[in-house]
């Protein structure tokens, strides 16, 4: 198994800045040179995490949404989707997709009958969706929620984002849901090109995009309230603190059910 530690992996450096120990000097590098950019870099990871637990709970206890794919899931970190939505529906299905060696090495501990790990590359729509993994776990004949939670900056705008969502929305049926979210420069654009930059030169895209192109890839569903959003913003918890300034956020997210 080719780990590639020698270069920096978004799951890695995730993994890190989340206070996690799946990685490694390469990953720390990267993460350490993007804090000295902007030194608010661990607060996304934090945000995003809540936002996914809350989204989550929100879909299976409020919607009935039973099965779910996490694209570019990373590396497990409790409590899990799987974990989620199982507290609240135990029957809830799971399928986690991610490319990296790591992430499968540990997501082995997940699998069950309810929960699956698929080895694909969010670029490749076609392959990952036909992959004997995923529809042993999930029905693409009933409603899924599609949970794209901090990838979508790093797919360039060359390899089509806008189209690779498109794709995957189109195959599942109505009633499904997107949950993304998705890094912003529009709160600290000087900060977040800076960190842009580290990335780049360390041979992994990031595309920080504003809120009406982060918004664009909710076109032809319908937003759930409030919309598109800071992720504190979103449906907060009751007994959540003052939330962190959105330039420290500096994501956007939002859900939306297809028609």
């Amino acid at each position: 198994m080719d780990l590639h530690t020698d270069r920096p992996h978004p799951a890695r450096v995730y993994d890190y800045l989340l206070g996690g120990t799946q990685n490694f000097p390469a990953d720390r590098a990267a993460a350490e040179a993007g804090m000295k950019a902007n030194p608010a870099g661990r607060v996304p990871p934090m945000e995003n995490r809540a936002f996914l637990r809350r989204v989550v709970r929100h879909l299976a206890a409020e919607r009935g949404i039973r099965q779910f794919l996490d694209i570019g899931s990373g590396i497990p970190t409790s409590p899990n989707v799987h974990e989620v939505a199982q507290a609240v529906a135990p029957d809830a299905r799971v399928v986690y997709v991610d490319k990296d060696p790591l992430v499968l090495a540990h997501a082995q501990a997940l699998l069950s009958g309810r929960t699956a790990y698929l080895d694909a590359d969010l670029r490749d729509v076609d392959a990952l969706l036909a992959a004997p993994a995923l529809r042993a776990v999930i029905d693409l004949d009933e409603p899924v929620g599609l949970l794209l939670i901090a990838i979508m900056h790093f797919v360039g705008d060359d390899d089509d984002p806008y189209g690779i969502v498109r794709r995957l929305t189109d195959a599942l049926p109505s009633g499904s849901y997107l949950a993304l979210s998705h890094l912003t420069g529009d709160f600290d654009p000087a900060a977040w090109e800076a960190v842009a930059a580290i990335y780049r030169r360390s041979g992994v895209t990031m595309r920080v995009r504003g809120r009406a192109d982060v918004a664009r890839f909710f076109t032809g569903l319908d937003l759930v309230d409030p919309g598109v959003v800071v992720l504190p913003a979103w449906r907060p918890d009751p007994d959540a603190g003052e939330p962190p300034a959105d330039t420290q956020v500096s994501v956007y997210g939002g859900l939306a059910r297809k028609p």
